[in-house]
């Protein structure tokens, strides 16, 4: 089995090694949404198709009838929207692609601008014929798979459905729930069709609804986020938002005011500081905070308590459908 990986948690093309006997098909096991395109060589010839959408853990089929040729190749990318390509494009084979539908009888007959790097995929049999997998290296199911790719792309719209690991968990339930109200979409739209399409939509205007951080430095930043509850300030914390990156905290009771403290953090977790200041972003109301995570309901004498004190900005929400907090170095 040939199978190559792009580490960090970013995806690679499995090439499966077993006989082909009927229809050929394509399955997404990543927790991206690809766009793929095949070829097929028989004898001197290659012909390539494309591209095929597959969402996280979609299959689809691509050859209609007997699968009747020497070798089958696969090209594979996926929207601007995930940021550096996940897949690795140094396959072997340069073939002709276009954009939009296509089908290439003679996909050598066409400048290099116009050709694309290939893998050789001998696809692995399955009840239902010959497949090839695109799959990660976290080897997702179907499942997995789909649920992955749908915490991905709510981390890139602002929501906080960490980790992406394919597991249902609490933290990815809510974030569900908050994108579904957001956009005033019915549970059952999650199953539908066109669900990944609402996620990438979001995903490419991650401010369009409610509060969010987004972080325009070249740090991760660590932040804090007080509300009002039951007449008292609540804080709660760390929310990390990587570099280039907005996050949607998770609001209680609709607030019509917030409390914002943010600091800027190296790669050791250690806070960034300017000739020995704090890279941060707050303001002039004194809350407590703590290392680790944190929700405080007490903000007196914070340091005669053990705790750590730290200026926190007014964020007025009312009659605000959006509103950021954007974090820009000065």
């Amino acid at each position: 089995m040939i199978r190559g990986f792009i580490y960090m948690g970013a995806a690679s093309i499995a090439l499966l090694t077993m006989p082909a006997r009927a229809e050929l098909s394509l399955c997404n096991r990543t927790s991206y949404r690809m766009e793929a395109a095949i070829g097929l060589e028989k004898r001197a010839n290659v012909a390539t198709r494309g591209w095929f959408r597959l969402d996280p853990g979609q299959c689809r089929q691509v050859v209609d009838g007997v699968l009747d040729v020497d070798m089958v190749y696969l090209h594979a990318r996926a929207p601007p929207v995930y940021g550096t390509a996940p897949l690795p494009q140094n396959g072997q084979a340069d073939f002709c692609i276009r954009d939009g539908n296509f089908d290439i009888a003679d996909a050598r007959g066409c400048p290099t601008s116009q050709q694309a790097h290939f893998s050789p995929a001998k696809p692995s049999d399955s009840p239902k014929g010959p497949v090839v997998n695109l799959a990660e290296e976290s080897d997702y199911d179907d499942v997995q798979a789909r649920l992955a790719g749908i915490q991905r792309l709510l981390v890139i719209a602002g929501y906080d459905a960490y980790p992406i690991d394919g597991v249902q968990g609490a933290k990815t339930q809510a974030a569900v729930t908050k994108f579904l109200n957001d956009r005033k979409l019915s549970a059952d739209a999650v199953a539908s069709p066109d669900f990944f399409d609402a996620l990438i939509a979001a995903a490419l205007k991650p401010e369009g609804i409610g509060f969010s951080w987004c972080n325009d430095t070249k740090y991760a930043v660590m932040a804090s986020l007080g509300t009002v509850e039951m007449g008292a300030i609540v804080t709660r914390g760390w929310y990390r938002i990587e570099a280039g990156q907005c996050l949607r905290p998770d609001l209680r009771n609709d607030p019509h005011r917030l409390y914002s403290y943010a600091e800027a953090v190296d790669g050791n977790g250690r806070t960034v500081k300017r000739d020995d200041v704090p890279l941060a972003w707050g303001g002039t109301v004194a809350l407590c905070t703590r290392d680790g995570r944190f929700e405080l309901a007490d903000h007196k004498d914070c340091a005669g308590r053990g705790l750590n004190s730290a200026g926190f900005a007014v964020i007025d929400l009312a009659g605000q459908p959006s509103t950021t907090v954007r974090f820009k170095e000065p």
